[in-house]
């Protein structure tokens, strides 16, 4: 005991170890391979932690700086690049699916290291996030208040990009996977319910994503949602929800109420072409500017009100048709699949048979 009633700490002598040699450097070779990987875990973790508050911070500091501006700039080469209104509402809600997407991602790993979540799918659910801040935090959130054809290319990012993208990526299945006993009998308890069957009926799906296109656009709530904030939040989560119910059982490989066959699918999206076709020729061909805030808006550059709004037509016409295009390939690609594995299936069970025949 030293002065003061500290406790003089002594260094074991050589020798006197319990622990045996041989042990201690198994330990040390372990501890050099799992320490590394822990603190690598650790440091992910507090990363997805701090990503949302992080947002929260950013987000709120360049909406107040910047704000939405209803007279933008003459946009010109290269400054429009840099026109980014920076929503905060949209940014916090990227920023917090990204961080639990990645947590339940890890979660699997741990649980599942023989089975980890498939790469390309934390790919194709990032590019769909990066898809929603490009159309509501970029130079096209910027300019879509005063170009329709801009707001336009926005509905098609949420619709024709970030929502197949999301759904392509299965987060459905991740949430299964990275959920405990309990959740997941709570999650599939709702997917499975009556109302989520009823939500999730194919021809419910298309009427819904249909009946939300034409309603907005040829109604005055269009309009309206251009001179309201919070209409105009509702309008582009009505867009991507829509999308998201439409494309999940054309192309969505998450356990779903309802499977359709492979050519139901394919019927399921070449019926919903003509009715994107309609619409954007219905907007191509009227004569008059369906949109008064877009007559309202003071700008001395860009096209007319009426040539802006036949462009925002043609954009939809071709290129939503294009996706569709592209989504019914890849719905004949993935039939093929089937195909071919359905028939190796075949093949190995008529060669067991045989092969018990004979023995």
């Amino acid at each position: 005991m030293r002065p003061g009633g500290h406790v003089a700490l002594r260094r074991p002598k050589t020798g006197t170890c319990s622990i045996a040699p041989n042990a201690e450097q198994a330990n040390r070779r372990e501890n050099a391979g799992v320490f590394p990987r822990a603190r690598r875990h650790e440091r992910l973790w507090r990363a997805l932690v701090s990503l949302p508050a992080a947002l929260v911070v950013l987000a709120l500091g360049a909406g107040a700086a910047l704000g939405h501006n209803d007279h933008p700039p003459v946009p010109t080469f290269p400054s429009v690049l840099l026109a980014w209104t920076l929503d905060p509402l949209p940014i916090i809600g990227v920023g917090l699916a990204a961080a639990a997407y990645l947590w339940a991602e890890r979660r699997v790993a741990e649980r599942h290291p023989a089975h980890p979540v498939p790469r390309h799918r934390r790919w194709l659910f990032m590019g769909g996030l990066a898809a929603i801040l490009l159309a509501l935090v970029s130079p096209v959130d910027t300019y879509e208040a005063v170009l329709f054809s801009v707001h336009m290319v926005q509905h098609l990012l949420l619709e024709m990009v970030a929502a197949p993208l999301i759904v392509l990526s299965a987060p459905i299945t991740l949430a299964l996977r990275a959920a405990g006993p309990r959740s997941r009998r709570a999650i599939l308890a709702v997917l499975h319910s009556p109302p989520a069957r009823w939500l999730t009926f194919p021809l419910v799906t298309w009427f819904l994503f249909a009946g939300v296109n034409w309603g907005w656009h040829f109604s005055s709530l269009y309009n309206f949602a251009l001179e309201n904030d919070l209409v105009h939040y509702i309008e582009h989560a009505s867009f991507l929800v829509a999308a998201l119910l439409f494309w999940w059982p054309a192309i969505g490989p998450d356990p779903q109420p309802w499977r359709m066959p492979h050519p139901v699918r394919l019927m399921y999206l070449f019926l919903a072409m003509p009715q994107n076709s309609f619409l954007g020729v219905a907007l191509l061909s009227t004569e008059r500017v369906l949109y008064l805030h877009y007559v309202t808006t003071i700008r001395t550059w860009g096209p007319t009100p009426l040539d802006d709004q036949h462009l925002g037509g043609t954009l939809m016409w071709v290129f939503g048709d294009m996706v569709f295009l592209a989504a019914m390939l890849g719905v004949v690609w993935a039939w093929m699949r089937f195909e071919d594995a359905r028939t190796a299936r075949l093949d190995a069970r008529l060669d067991r048979v045989s092969r018990s025949r004979d023995g």
